[in-house]
């Protein structure tokens, strides 16, 4: 953005659009404003009401056609009378046996599922045939000329294929105007039939349900006999099945050699064979041998390990016992004698020599005993050993005769499901018998149709009702669709909606044989108060105020962008700002024109580098408002304005002036705008109500969106509210008082 004159900076770009870009305001609104979120978020009936009020001639004139068109189609339609028969339909019969029959009931889940049953049954093909048949419909063509409708021609067939079609053109007729309508929170239904004629709409109705009813108990007769030939047919297939697995369940476990004994719990299915009993109770006693075997290694490690005398085996013998009482005694006679003899008297030797005898004999029992529980451990290993060696035996036998078994067991399986099938059909054979005589009914007939004494259609009053809601509705539909493809920009919401950018001032259109110029100059005048509102909006489009450096472009040429800049020129000149007003158009320059200067020089000559600022700054009749012209029209605008001196210019004039406004070229087609628009610090973008079109807008702000430039928002122009029909702003700007003066002659634009 630009500075207060102490350098330059480059211009960020703070525009943004909910397609993409960057995040920033759009203009005068505050942060993070949102043109699209404000129409689309909420339901603006004024809005709606705005396009009902453009659109008003299409919409009413759907909705008178629409109105015509039900009237002229009522008076023409053909009366119809329609003949009513209730009945009752139960979900089940009165039962007279406690016992099944064939035919299925419903439960109290199933009740909604079996009177849909019902209503469908009464739609059937094959109980529409049942009431032609037994009202003779289809024998001649009096039905089909009763009900409006020809007679069908003699075809390839002759009379039998006339007949035939006939038939059909009649059951179609039935079923086409049959009505089926329960009635809500009974069991009651009633059978609607339609026809021009009343006398045939209440025979046609009756013989509906007297059939229904008939066809109902056919069913339930046939269901019975169907269930028990079927049950004959099934209990045979199955006991030859059954036969023929049991064979094959013989012939295979002798084949292989397969034994198999009850464990008394009565069910085939869990007998075992004799190798699988061998080898779980082999395996039982392996387990306990096994475990006889760990006691005993345990204890003989224990005795390997310690004293001999320390045994408790030893020391709890009795003999050893014994033999140590006896050694006590003979030590304490030792001892009493050692005071008095000398160990070599003889009585002291012969009680020495006793004493070792009986260690010697301590010695050996303890020994033997503890052999014995050696000899306990190896005989527990060896019996470990033994089983461990046959129930490895038994497991091959096991896991071969598992092999054999898969197929014995799958022929086993076959038998058991054969043999309880059989049971179970055998048993429903039995009740079916039982039941198959008994006939019972659970529909009745509460009110038989009579003649109706009116017809039941064409309703005009109905008619008419719809008609107008389908004519306003699609009149509705045809005005938004329209509206929907409608490119034009008119009023500041198509802007603010269509193109996302804030409107900052409408300018209203002029009227015949009025110049902008004239208006301009009459400061009372609607079209200067637009231009003082807008230079109001500038001042709020930055948080500093208004842009010091402005670009002012538009999509294509004469869209008002010249107006535009001179009339934001004078309004900041009479504000008290020094204001530099410079025509930035090489290509086709205008505002010299406007302002009455000469073009003899001007920017072209400042960007070339023949001139400095103060030889092409021209004073003007507007006080603090200098203009700079076009100058001589280079060949290579773009390039001019691409280069450093643009931006050293605007440096230098900012030192000088308050603001800078150029009037810059038209976007669409030219490279000036954008390298320009970069250059400022904002970009006012003009666009002319009903003359600009969105794609054309879209294209221009694209273009603008590819170098770092900031869009403060959106002048429109030649903005007529009454042919508009706008009113979502007030954009009347005449004070209805005073005289107004004679405007001053000015050049035209």
């Amino acid at each position: 953005m630009l500075g207060d004159g102490k350098g330059y900076e480059e211009p960020t770009n703070r525009f943004a659009r909910p397609d993409g870009g960057a995040t920033a305001p759009w203009g005068p609104m505050s942060e993070g404003w949102d043109a699209d979120r404000e129409g689309t978020d909420s339901f603006n009936l004024a809005e709606y009401w705005r396009l009902a009020l453009k659109h008003r001639m299409l919409i009413l004139a759907v909705f008178v056609t629409a109105l015509v068109i039900g009237t002229v189609v009522t008076l023409l339609t053909t009366p119809l009378y329609s003949a009513t028969t209730t009945v009752q339909i139960d979900r089940e019969s009165a039962r007279v046996l406690n016992v099944d029959d064939a035919s299925p009931r419903e439960s109290m889940n199933q009740g909604e599922e079996f009177f849909q049953t019902q209503y469908g049954l009464l739609r059937s093909r094959s109980l529409a045939e049942r009431v032609i048949e037994s009202q003779g419909l289809a024998t001649s063509d009096a039905f089909l000329e009763s009900m409006g409708a020809a007679a069908p021609e003699s075809g390839a067939g002759g009379a039998a294929g006339r007949a035939e079609n006939r038939r059909a053109q009649v059951l179609n007729l039935v079923q086409a105007n049959l009505g089926v309508s329960p009635v809500r929170g009974s069991r009651l239904v009633q059978i609607v039939f339609t026809s021009p004629d009343p006398q045939l709409s209440a025979r046609v109705s009756n013989a509906f349900a007297e059939n229904y009813i008939q066809s109902n108990l056919d069913r339930k007769f046939e269901s019975s006999s169907y269930a028990r030939q079927f049950l004959e047919d099934l209990i045979a297939q199955t006991k030859s099945k059954l036969e023929d697995s049991e064979r094959q369940l013989v012939a295979y476990a002798t084949q292989q050699q397969i034994i198999n004994v009850n464990d008394g719990s009565n069910n085939p299915g869990e007998n075992q064979s004799l190798a699988a009993n061998n080898l779980m109770t082999l395996n039982n006693a392996l387990a306990h041998a096994r475990a006889v075997k760990v006691g005993a290694e345990e204890k003989w490690r224990q005795a390997s390990a310690a004293p001999l005398m320390s045994l408790p085996e030893v020391f709890n013998n009795p003999a050893i016992q014994g033999l140590l009482e006896t050694r006590v005694e003979l030590e304490s006679q030792y001892q009493q004698k050692s005071s008095i003899y000398r160990p070599d008297f003889p009585e002291m030797l012969q009680l020495k020599s006793q004493i070792d005898e009986l260690n010697r004999q301590i010695n050996t029992v303890a020994s033997g005993i503890r052999d014995s529980i050696r000899r306990q451990y190896i005989v527990a290993a060896n019996e470990e050993r033994s089983l461990d060696n046959q129930v490895n035996g038994l497991k091959v036998d096991v896991l071969d005769l598992r092999d054999r078994t898969i197929q014995y067991n799958i022929l086993q399986r076959e038998v058991d499901t054969s043999r309880t099938l059989y049971d179970g059909l055998l048993q429903r054979y039995k009740e079916v018998g039982v039941t198959g005589g008994v006939t019972t009914n659970n529909i009745s007939i509460v009110d038989h149709a009579a003649a109706p004494s009116s017809p039941s259609s064409p309703n005009l009053l109905i008619n008419l009702a719809i008609a107008a809601l389908f004519g306003l509705g699609l009149g509705i539909l045809a005005a938004l669709i329209l509206e929907a493809l409608d490119e034009s920009l008119t009023t500041p919401d198509d802007v603010e909606s269509k193109l996302g950018l804030p409107v900052l001032g409408a300018m209203p259109l002029l009227g015949k044989g009025e110049t902008p110029v004239a208006a301009l100059a009459n400061l009372r005048s609607a079209f200067s108060e637009a231009y003082y509102s807008l230079r109001t909006a500038l001042q709020f489009s930055t948080p500093d105020g208004a842009p010091r450096s402005m670009l002012v472009t538009s999509s294509r040429p004469a869209e008002g962008k010249s107006t535009t800049s001179f009339a934001l020129a004078q309004n900041f000149a009479r504000g008290g700002k020094r204001v530099l007003l410079i025509d930035g158009d090489l290509r086709n320059p205008s505002m010299h024109r406007l302002v009455g200067v000469d073009n003899d020089r001007g920017m072209s000559n400042l960007l070339s580098g023949s001139t400095d600022m103060d030889g092409v700054v021209h004073k003007t009749a507007t006080e603090n408002l200098s203009f700079i012209a076009c100058g001589p029209l280079p060949p290579n605008p773009a390039e001019l304005w691409g280069g450093d001196r643009i931006r050293t210019f605007l440096n230098d004039a900012l030192s000088q002036f308050d603001h800078i406004i150029i009037d810059g070229p038209p976007i669409l087609g030219f490279a000036d705008a954008p390298i320009l628009a970069a250059s400022v610090g904002g970009t006012l973008f003009v666009l002319e109500s009903k003359g600009t079109r969105r794609g054309q807008a879209r294209g221009a702000l694209r273009r603008l969106r590819m170098g770092s430039t900031r869009v403060l928002g959106v002048v429109l122009t030649k903005f007529n509210a009454r042919a508009t029909s706008y009113g979502g702003y007030d954009y009347s700007y005449d004070y209805n008082y005073g005289a107004q003066s004679a405007p001053p002659k000015r050049p035209k634009l």
